[in-house]
């Protein structure tokens, strides 16, 4: 990482920062309250769901024309607007809405997957992701019945292939990335522990901790791949300098 890129990350840290403000602070109630499941209510599901309208906020913030000229800011929030409804649906799983909530953050996974896009192919983190995907699905087939069983294996393929095309866009060695794409990088990445540690936690055996681990990667995930729709105008200019 050169000196350019450093000032590049610091400029955008102090822009975005004050507009995530309110993310940080609907996902402190959440841990704070720390509702149960075990009742479900409308309450809880806006408590759950609370963060991540701030992070519609956030890409509101940046205007219209922002997003009317981004097409990949458009789908991050659309997906975040299934994410919510996906959070909802989670709320009452146990009241059989888990997988109603799966397709939701199956098309999540869509529409994020179009908004990383297709290029750089990097067939190599293709080939890693591919991998790890089937060996998760393996870890679950033995738990798995009924419609889970392939249900599960289509998620993991979506899931899977969101995070490579957002680990695609990051090239480290060749001194080839933006801020963005790392931000995308390391909320797939997270989006994917937090997603494996829900179905490890639902269907094989009791994951300690799970709640707390899949909600804190879960919230930072989304925050990070929320923070990739967007650019610094400053930094543009700054880069232009440079």
């Amino acid at each position: 990482m050169n000196t350019t890129s450093v000032s590049l990350l610091s400029l955008q840290v102090k822009s975005e920062g004050p507009k995530l403000v309110p993310f940080f602070k609907a996902t402190c109630v959440y841990f704070v309250l720390w509702l149960p499941t075990s009742s479900p209510t409308w309450y809880s599901a806006l408590i759950k769901c609370l963060p991540i309208f701030c992070l519609w906020v956030f890409l509101l913030a940046h205007g219209i024309s922002f997003l009317g000229a981004h097409s990949s800011a458009r789908k991050i929030l659309a997906g975040l607007i299934f994410s919510a409804l996906g959070d909802a649906f989670l709320i009452w799983q146990e009241q059989g809405y888990f997988s109603h909530g799966l397709l939701m953050f199956a098309i999540t996974h869509i529409l994020y997957s179009s908004a990383f896009g297709m290029k750089p192919i990097n067939s190599r983190a293709g080939l890693v992701i591919g991998v790890i995907s089937g060996l998760s699905y393996t870890l679950l087939y033995p738990y798995l019945s009924g419609p889970f069983t392939y249900l599960v294996a289509v998620y993991i393929a979506l899931i899977g292939f969101m995070g490579w095309r957002a680990i695609a866009g990051v090239q480290l060695a060749n001194d080839l990335w933006t801020w963005t794409k790392l931000s995308a990088c390391l909320g797939a990445v997270l989006f994917m522990v937090s997603d494996l540690t829900i179905a490890v936690n639902k269907f094989c055996f009791p994951v300690p901790h799970s709640r707390a681990i899949i909600m804190a990667t879960y919230y930072a995930a989304q925050m990070l791949i929320a923070l990739s729709a967007v650019e610094c105008q400053d930094a543009d200019a700054s880069w232009k300098r440079a």
